[in-house]
């Protein structure tokens, strides 16, 4: 499903919203003196947060995103409200899809058949 409008902005601005704060926890998680199994989680949260930001492969990113930081919350955080958050936003955007403005949406969108 590609929604497009008010349900695709809102996607767009989901997508958006929890790539930078994935993006910016693995750069935090690289530049600190942080345990490598959390080094390694974060990193590929923030690889996750790169496919979110160009909409590319979106429901597998958004289950990644939900369980790598599911995993950091179990492992103990600072802080656990964003990590609880971006479980659900990484479900959420895994159950809903990518929207219109997205590489999905170009590859994979509708399709036309001419008979």
């Amino acid at each position: 499903m590609f929604p497009n409008g008010w349900p695709g902005k809102g996607i767009l601005l989901l997508r958006l919203v929890a790539g930078i704060l994935l993006i910016h926890d693995g750069i935090a998680a690289l530049m600190g003196t942080s345990q490598h199994g959390t080094i390694v989680l974060q990193v590929i949260a923030a690889s996750a947060g790169i496919f979110f930001l160009a909409g590319l492969w979106t429901p597998i990113a958004g289950g990644l995103v939900a369980i790598v930081e599911l995993w950091i919350l179990v492992r103990g955080t600072a802080d656990p409200y964003a990590t609880i958050l971006l479980v659900a936003i990484g479900a959420a955007i895994a159950g809903l899809g990518p929207g219109a403005w997205s590489i999905d949406a170009r590859l994979f969108g509708r399709q036309r058949l001419d008979i």
